[in-house]
């Protein structure tokens, strides 16, 4: 297949480039495929001081965040790395051959998942390190088998060459092909490689306008590829009289600083907070947000589009403030801000809800007062969609399962089931582990697709498909798949004769 339009030639060098190391990674040992993660994540630990002081000059990010984040990127690349070696990944079948098979004569069957190719990642502005050149979604991918080329933010343009060559480097220092990691730079850039149909993946973390217009691109190709956008999501919390009686200090501190940590700009931040009716949080609120300091938005459009929420939010019926906060804006046009809290009924919610529910992407939250006997699950659909996370405070009480409402959240815990990716009890969405069972990721706008996950070992399956081979010779297959099992990956077989057996474990 080729391209209605042809590419640039820098882009043409770097997609042909991805194309051309595509075989070559795929066959490397998961071995040698994992030495090159870990000397990415040695190089970028060595290049940590110069790294951190570029992205706290583009991003206005504390060093102290800067610094958890890169080593959270380097966590996860050597995560991932154990998970290659691991190989159960590949999730390697064998049905041998089988002349005695209940429905005839079974042939051998061997499946397992081969990278898909050269995939295309968009950076976030928002974790420069974490979800940006070196991230996750680059780190799944490498790990997979795939090439990738990284279409840079415009937030952090020279974190993102300087980091992009820390990564090439290393790669190449472990002995990877030419043309497994590269950097392009502009959003015609990212749309034109996007089209390409040497492209088979997208990945993408950003606003809800951007990823569903990659999104359409991704799946109007003449060969339509997979796109996985993480989008929008505002993570409700609800919080029970019980939790509100024997923890109120702790809610309130917990929630400011989940709401002002890096001044907001996480996927994470809970956005809604439902609370009882004279829940008397405000005191301990407003105490809790008034010694946070200011603190700089990523970027002037950023700030823009967080004054024009933030007003517009403070200026519907029924809104009452709780921590006023605030946006200072400089000379050069960059906000700094700190945590802006308010309240407002669930009905004056639902009457204003064109204005009050989308996300606010700053630090602001708001507080949602449900009255008693509130069904709190039919509320859920009707003024939310997907979601990346959802919150439960309940009490030691409610959560030992003796409470009076424990029918009503059975009910409420079974509808955030159906709208998020994640349920916490307890604590604040913001954390979010690198561990092999997190899912970061919902149903839609959080995400556009809701069966994959970008933080966790399983964000690898975004990057492969399967593929099965029949009465193949032995010496033909690929390393996983032959009887001597060359790679020592995890091998489910099922011999000859058991399909006779089938049924019989639900006697």
């Amino acid at each position: 297949m080729t391209n209605a339009e042809p590419l640039a030639p820098e882009l043409e060098t770097i997609v042909a480039n991805a194309a051309a190391a595509s075989d070559a990674y795929a066959a490397v040992n998961p071995v040698e495929r994992a030495k090159a993660l870990v000397a990415v994540a040695d190089a970028l630990d060595a290049s940590r001081e110069e790294l951190v002081s570029i992205a706290a000059s583009e991003t206005g990010l504390t060093e102290a965040r800067l610094n958890g984040e890169l080593t959270r990127t380097a966590v996860q690349l050597r995560l991932f790395a154990d998970v290659a070696v691991d190989g159960g990944y590949l999730d390697v079948r064998i049905d041998e051959a089988d002349t005695a098979f209940a429905l005839g004569v079974r042939p051998d069957l061997r499946r397992y998942h081969i990278p898909v190719g050269p995939v295309l990642n968009f950076s976030a502005s928002n974790f420069p390190f974490a979800f940006s050149v070196a991230g996750g979604d680059s780190a799944a991918a490498l790990a997979a088998g795939c090439p990738v080329i990284v279409k840079a933010h415009s937030g952090h343009p020279q974190l993102s060459i300087r980091t992009a060559e820390v990564v090439a480097e290393a790669l190449a220092g472990a002995g990877m092909p030419d043309g497994v990691f590269q950097l392009i730079a502009g959003q015609a850039a990212g749309i034109a490689v996007l089209k390409d149909a040497r492209i088979k993946a997208g990945s993408f973390t950003g606003s809800i306008y951007a990823g569903r217009l990659l999104a359409d691109i991704a799946a109007s190709r003449p060969a339509p590829i997979r796109f996985y956008g993480e989008l929008g999501s505002v993570n409700p919390v609800f919080v029970t009289k019980a939790a509100i009686d024997e923890q109120a200090a702790e809610l309130a501190a917990g929630y400011v600083t989940s709401v002002a940590g890096s001044a907001g700009q996480l996927c994470t931040k809970p956005g809604f907070v439902f609370v009882p009716e004279a829940h008397g949080l405000d005191e301990a609120i407003a105490s809790a947000a008034a010694p946070v300091g200011e603190h700089r938005l990523l970027n002037q459009k950023i700030a823009k589009s967080y004054v024009e929420r933030r007003d517009a939010i403070i200026g519907t019926a029924g809104v009452r403030v709780v921590a006023e906060g605030g946006i200072r804006i400089d000379d050069e046009g960059h906000g700094w801000a700190t945590p802006t809290i308010v309240a407002v009924s669930l009905d004056n919610l639902r009457a204003g809800r064109e204005t009050l529910m989308d996300e606010v992407f700053g630090p602001m939250s708001v507080l949602v007062e449900y009255p008693a006997g509130a069904d709190l699950a039919a509320a859920v659909p009707e003024l939310f969609e997907g979601n990346l996370t959802a919150t439960l405070h309940l009490g030691t009480v409610e959560s030992a399962g003796e409470g009076a409402d424990v029918e009503a959240l059975r009910d409420l815990i079974r509808v955030l089931t159906q709208h998020a990716g994640r349920v916490l009890f307890g604590g604040w969405p913001t954390g979010v582990a690198v561990t092999p069972a997190m899912q970061h990721g919902g149903p839609w706008p959080a995400t556009s697709n809701d069966s994959s996950t970008s933080v966790g070992t399983a964000a690898i399956s975004r990057f492969l498909r399967p593929v099965a081979y029949q009465s193949a010779p032995d010496a033909l297959l690929p390393e996983p798949l032959r009887t001597s099992n060359p790679w020592n990956v995890p091998q489910a077989i099922a011999p000859a004769g058991e399909s006779t057996q089938w049924g019989s474990s639900a006697k």
